[in-house]
């Protein structure tokens, strides 16, 4: 092309070149406007998804990093605790819940303690006073659980120690039954055989469980003696539990025990027969139906 001349072709391509130019400015604004306001819905949508569906959220988040409480409050059953540190309700486990307690528990009665005696209930029954003396007054008490009838046992003392032949015949002796809550001299205490074992201290083996006795101003009677009488005792039960009364009662009035006067004579009531009759024979009663007083050799 000569000096001087203008290309023709570059003055008629130009206002293409410029257009083109201006096409690619609206793209690239386009495409920046485009990339923000992906940014911003993404934004927008990231906010507002655990109000949409918190719980999958929840999982999200705890699948991606671990739970910065975890140790302290532990979910026993297995489910996802939130950072906050408040835990999504549950279904409770299928095994039974514990039972609640009651707002006044109620006392369970006490187990048996072999190192202490029973619990005995006193009898309410009363009397008048019997023999010239002046009245003891005594009281019963059964062991409960013993099945022995408190008044009926009351009665059943009450005729022995009146009974002629009992210590009443002495003129210096009286007694009377009183009811429970009154001031007494002396207590006969029906118990059963290892309560009176533990009453009396009885440590001599072969009279475990099968003793009466009189500890200070109590009268011991063992309930298996007062059931059965005794194999030494040729006489019925309701004879045996005469001597038992009149024989622990004689200890109380300051009586020592005695022996067997000779063969073939009544073994006196202060005898302690359960052990043997050394050739007496059996008697319940300090004096006989004479009015004579049935005694032996002291035991020393």
């Amino acid at each position: 092309m000569p000096a001087g001349q203008s290309n023709g072709r570059s003055r008629r391509s130009s206002p293409r070149a410029q257009r083109r130019a201006e096409r690619r400015k609206r793209l690239r604004r386009t495409i920046l406007l485009g990339s923000a306001a992906v940014v911003v819905l993404s934004a927008t949508a990231y906010t507002l998804l655990p109000e949409a569906d918190d719980a999958k959220a929840v999982a999200g988040r705890a699948a991606a990093q671990p739970d910065p409480t975890a140790g302290e409050s532990a979910d026993t059953s297995g489910n996802a605790v939130p950072q906050g540190g408040q835990q999504t309700p549950s279904p409770q486990p299928s095994s039974p819940p514990a039972a609640s307690p009651p707002g006044s528990p109620t006392p369970s009665p006490a187990a048996p303690t072999p190192a202490r005696p029973g619990t005995f209930k006193t009898s309410a029954a009363a009397g008048k006073a019997q023999g010239k003396g002046p009245a003891r007054r005594w009281r019963i008490e059964v062991e409960e659980g013993s099945g022995v009838d408190p008044e009926s046992a009351a009665r059943s003392v009450e005729a022995i120690l009146g009974d002629p032949r009992g210590w009443t015949k002495d003129p210096k002796y009286g007694f009377q039954l009183v009811a429970a809550g009154q001031p007494v001299d002396f207590t006969i205490k029906i118990a059963t055989p290892k309560t009176t074992d533990l009453l009396c201290d009885v440590v001599t083996p072969e009279l475990i469980g099968e003793t009466n006795c009189s500890t200070g101003h109590t009268v011991v009677v063992n309930l298996k003696r007062w059931q059965e009488g005794s194999p030494q005792f040729n006489g019925s039960p309701e004879e045996y539990r005469a001597l038992i009364i009149n024989h622990e009662v004689g200890h109380e009035l300051g009586r020592g025990h005695e022996s067997c006067p000779a063969p073939g004579k009544p073994a006196p009531a202060m005898m302690q027969q359960i052990k043997g009759l050394l050739g007496c024979k059996s008697n319940a009663w300090p004096y006989d139906s004479d009015g004579t007083y049935l005694s032996g050799p002291p035991v020393l």
